[in-house]
């Protein structure tokens, strides 16, 4: 015998044929009916305990009403507590391994960009400044403001192609048009308060012009805000082939740059992104920012920390790296070029033999120097040292072995002379491309 099917209208358990009461089902409507039972017991406890937590934009509204409480509360009372600078000092260390906390000193150069750019300022060791300032070219070359270095390179062309075509023609050679002066003197008053923005078209198509030099002078980069640098160095690396890109590094943002960070002891953070920009061309970088800065043999220890931690940030190809680094070993030594040979080594690139024997002889070239070196030369020598020991010959390392007992460090050298000893020496030369850098 089946059995009895139920009512589907809910019930006590009655039959098919039992039928429930309008008020019931009235009642049974206004129940809220369970969503079931939660399966997980996590989700349980996760549950019970919601009313422990506020959710994380909840926690951000109360802590900036807090902020602004305890702000206006400050003001109120006249408490103004004193902001924390960063410092980056340049001091020895000893310390090995491949992070940071390796070299303090320049660990901190590459921390963040708000410590080179922007609210912070780099503090050095007075010390080490006055190591550097020693080694510093004792009849630096003089100063020139930005219109003058343009201008005479373009009286130098004028002159040059006024001579030609005056042979040629009989005529002088023609001189700008009124209107565009008019225009380009416009220009200038846009990027002297230029913030943000589309800039004008026609200081767009300046690197498309065969006297770009000329109406860019007119525009007067001496006189943007740093906006407008970052936005002019965007434009003319990416159009300008590397000579002129080279060109406009040299005259127009290296100046600048020095004079920023001579000026407030820090760099704008849009002049350091403009920087950082520039690196788009690393070859016209070389030769017209970090070669010439080194060779005017007046680079700073602040500018030489903010730089070189550009370097540090961004990816340069292996070539051009090593060229620098031929460059900067061949050159009349001074302070800086440590800083940047030392940061250029801890990148580990794969150096050709012909650099790292160019390393070695640079070191070796101050066995006779009567000065007492500053601590960053042992920092680089120490860097050489840890990441290229197993790419030096047998005889280079001997005659650094020698140099250390000329050149000593109480806590650097003893660091020096161990890694030197404790690594084998490379067997065979093999030959590898490098760029020339003129």
């Amino acid at each position: 015998m089946p059995k009895a099917k139920k009512s589907k209208g809910g019930g006590g358990g009655g039959g098919a044929g039992e039928m429930i009461g309008l008020a019931e089902q009235m009642l049974q409507s206004d129940m809220v009916r369970p969503q079931g039972r939660v399966k997980n017991k996590d989700q349980v406890k996760i549950k019970e305990n919601d009313d422990e937590y506020v959710d994380e934009r909840l926690s951000r509204k109360i802590l900036e009403q807090a902020r602004i409480q305890q702000e206006e509360l400050q003001t109120e009372f006249g408490l103004t507590p004193e902001k924390k600078k960063p410092s980056t000092v340049l001091g020895p260390s000893t310390q090995d391994g491949d992070s940071d906390e390796e070299w303090p000193a320049l660990g901190a150069a590459g921390a963040g960009e708000d410590e080179m750019a922007g609210d912070g300022v780099v503090e050095v060791d007075p010390e080490d400044e006055k190591a550097i300032q020693m080694f510093m070219s004792k009849n630096p070359p003089v100063r020139r403001t930005l219109a003058d270095i343009i201008m005479e390179k373009i009286t130098e062309k004028q002159t040059e192609v006024g001579t030609v075509m005056s042979e040629l023609s009989g005529r002088p050679m023609p001189q700008l048009d009124p209107r565009v002066i008019e225009v380009y003197r416009g220009v200038n008053k846009v990027l002297c308060k230029y913030r943000s923005g589309k800039l004008p078209k026609a200081f767009k198509i300046i690197p498309a012009l065969a006297n770009w030099e000329q109406i860019l002078y007119l525009t007067e980069p001496e006189s943007w805000t740093a906006a407008a640098m970052y936005q002019a160095t965007r434009i003319f690396s990416s159009n300008l082939k590397e000579r002129m890109a080279q060109r406009f590094y040299n005259l127009v943002l290296l100046p600048r740059v020095r004079d920023d960070i001579a000026e407030y002891k820090r760099l704008n953070f849009h002049l350091y992104s403009a920087l950082k920009k520039a690196l788009f061309k690393p070859g016209a970088w070389f030769k017209g920012i970090l070669i010439p800065l080194c060779e005017s043999g007046t680079c700073t220890l602040r500018e030489a920390i903010i730089i070189g931690s550009i370097v540090t940030k961004c990816s340069i190809p292996v070539l051009y790296t090593s060229a620098a680094m031929l460059k900067l070993a061949e050159m009349e030594y001074n302070g800086a070029n440590s800083i940047f040979l030392r940061l250029m080594l801890d990148k580990k690139y794969a150096l050709p033999f012909r650099v790292l024997d160019a390393l070695v002889a640079h070191f070796l070239s101050f066995r006779n120097d009567k000065r007492e070196l500053p601590v960053l030369w042992h920092q680089s020598l120490l860097t050489l040292a840890q990441r290229y020991k197993a790419d030096l010959a047998s005889e280079q390392k001997a005659a650094l072995l020698e140099l250390l007992k000329v050149k000593t460090h109480p806590q650097i050298t003893p660091e020096i002379r161990r890694e030197l000893q404790n690594s084998e020496s490379r067997d065979q030369e093999t030959a590898m491309p490098v760029m020339a850098m003129d």
